[in-house]
């Protein structure tokens, strides 16, 4: 079951007003503080612009989950020092993103989706307030689209996101704010954080998986900063070159991740009522649109139900080989 979420930590009470951040050190220093955590697959679109903007970092490290495209030529290209973890199967985005949190060796991680472009700036205005804020777990930015239209990364709670869409998602904050939720797109971590809570659960293969770690550090006490003086530009859906089996793979994902973390914090029973609502849910609408032959949504909402349908049956999403963060990482904890 869900605990009651903790308070905001006293030194981040501040931040629920609104107060106005200060301003942030050179970002040569911040950078010297940070370990860039990049997780690939199949991103050879992308990668080689994400690389150039943390070309500064003194640390990278992009761990890429069987790309066979030319992701991992990119990345030698353009930053020939970064660590490269080269995974011979997909693993998912939070074990890989483990494997890369495990090799950080600095104060702070900095997750960074492949398809995002972050400025020297904004990591010196997230560490800034990482250090004005020494209980924030994650520091994250403001996410812009493409086209510089302010995006939502936070007070999405997973089980009130339905209820806040409807009635309005929250606009873009006056200054910084103790959150609920921060998407992990982009996301200053702080390392003695993530390893106090072993990292990303590794038995979610794919999404839901910042929810999950959201919900773990606030639990442990830990709070959740948006620093909105802080931009990055996420254009979202970038990361992996389209295919039907990624589509497939993604609605799939979606469905059984969503009912792992309603099991998991609200009990099985829960997630087992949530599974049966799913999937009914899911094959009248993928037979609605097949019927009227749209083609598309039928394929999209066949495999939510698939999913739904592999959540009752007991099968597992994540396909194993990365542990969580244990205590043989915390000797790297600053």
């Amino acid at each position: 079951m869900v605990d009651a979420p903790a308070p905001c930590a006293a030194s981040c009470r501040g931040a629920q007003r609104g107060v106005i951040s200060e301003p942030a050190p050179f970002p040569e220093a911040a950078w010297r503080r940070v370990g860039a955590v990049v997780v690939t697959h199949h991103s050879g679109r992308v990668i080689g612009d994400c690389l150039r903007a943390i070309a500064a970092a003194d640390q990278v490290i992009v761990v890429d989950n069987a790309s066979d495209d030319d992701t991992l030529a990119i990345v030698l290209a353009e930053a020939p020092r970064a660590t490269i973890v080269r995974n011979t199967v997909g693993l998912g985005y939070g074990n890989a993103a483990n494997q890369g949190l495990a090799r950080v060796d600095r104060e702070f991680a900095l997750l960074v989706n492949p398809d995002s472009l972050i400025t020297p700036q904004a990591v010196a205005a997230l560490v800034a307030a990482a250090d004005r804020y020494p209980d924030a777990a994650l520091v994250g930015p403001v996410l812009l689209d493409g086209a510089g239209r302010f995006g939502p990364s936070h007070h999405l709670a997973l089980f009130d996101r339905a209820a806040s869409m409807l009635a309005g998602v929250e606009g873009r904050p006056d200054g910084e704010v103790c959150a609920h939720y921060l998407s992990c797109a982009v996301a200053l971590v702080r390392m003695s954080a993530a390893r106090a809570v072993s990292g990303f659960d590794p038995d979610i293969f794919l999404y839901f998986e910042d929810d999950d770690f959201c919900l773990r550090l606030r639990r442990a006490g830990w709070s959740l900063l948006l620093a909105p003086d802080a931009e990055v530009v996420h254009t979202g859906g970038g990361s992996v070159r389209p295919s039907l089996g990624h589509t497939w793979e993604k609605y799939w994902h979606l469905a059984w991740s969503r009912l792992y973390c309603e099991a998991k914090w609200r009990g099985p029973a829960a997630g087992r009522r949530l599974a049966l609502r799913h999937t009914a849910r899911w094959a009248g609408k993928a037979l609605t649109n097949l019927l009227v032959d749209n083609l598309s949504k039928a394929f999209n909402h066949a495999g939510r139900c698939a999913g739904s349908v592999a959540f009752l049956a007991g099968l597992p999403a994540a396909r194993g080989g990365a542990p969580a963060l244990g205590p043989q990482d915390r000797a790297r904890a600053a």
